[in-house]
């Protein structure tokens, strides 16, 4: 008999051992700056897959690594680290962050856990000088991971206006009116997946906040190359194309 899907789509938690008091949370949005960036945490930290959340009615992918399938959004703990990562390789429409969210928060509640942060990368327009991590974040968050100074000037800035949607508004809203400190770290990202140089910038500020001891230098390594054939991706298109011949805004 066929599967009658549900009207709308839901998010539950299925998880083997108590989370970590933080949890951190990278989503697939443009640019995947903060996808990677966690994946990279969990290879870094060695963590292992302790539970994930379940998709009903939600076009889903399998991702798989060395033929194995794994679950498209998975947590990640160990025993003597101080975080649990969240890892969420689906893409979530914006308009089903809130839901998302909620389960993420529902089961967050009960098991203890004080502190969300969320490395997320946004396309927004910036010159060279904004590489870097900018924050928006609860006032409980701020005072207890942001209030330290360096030379005189906060080591990561405030985002100064704006607006967020998806999950990270959602996350944050429940933030502001609940215990629970949700910090969202954000750095710009560019047009190419995955912007590797952006995905830096997040795990060096994850490590700086919470003191995990990550070597970002292999991912710094890899971002270089990744530059490196994009500039020459674009060199032979300049050598090759009439001028003017294409349009060049997905090179």
């Amino acid at each position: 008999m066929a599967r009658t899907p549900p009207t709308e789509p839901s998010f539950s938690v299925a998880h083997d051992s108590a989370p970590s008091d933080v949890l951190v949370a990278g989503f697939s949005s443009f640019g995947l700056a903060g996808l990677t960036a966690v994946d990279y945490v969990v290879d870094d930290l060695g963590l292992e897959e302790t539970g994930h959340i379940r998709i009903e009615g939600l076009p889903s992918i399998t991702p798989f690594a060395k033929g194995r399938p794994r679950h498209p959004i998975r947590l990640y703990s160990a025993d003597d680290v101080d975080i649990t990562v969240l890892v969420a390789e689906q893409f979530v429409p914006p308009a089903l962050g809130e839901p998302l969210s909620s389960s993420i928060l529902d089961w967050t509640e009960g098991a203890g856990v004080s502190e969300i942060a969320v490395l997320s990368g946004v396309p927004i327009p910036h010159g060279p000088d904004a590489h870097r991590t900018f924050y928006v974040a609860t006032d409980d968050y701020r005072e207890a991971r942001l209030a330290t100074e360096r030379d005189g000037e906060e080591a990561i800035p405030p985002m100064e206006a704006g607006f967020l949607d998806g999950a990270n508004a959602a996350l944050l809203e429940r933030g502001m009116g609940s215990p629970l400190g949700v910090g969202v770290f954000i750095t710009p990202v560019h047009a190419q997946a995955p912007d590797v140089e952006a995905a830096v910038r997040l795990v060096d500020t994850v490590n700086g906040t919470y003191d995990l001891g990550i070597d970002s230098e292999p991912l710094a390594s890899f971002a270089a190359e990744v530059r490196k054939h994009y500039e020459g991706l674009a060199e032979r298109i300049e050598e090759d194309e009439p001028d003017g011949a294409y349009d060049r805004m997905y090179m």
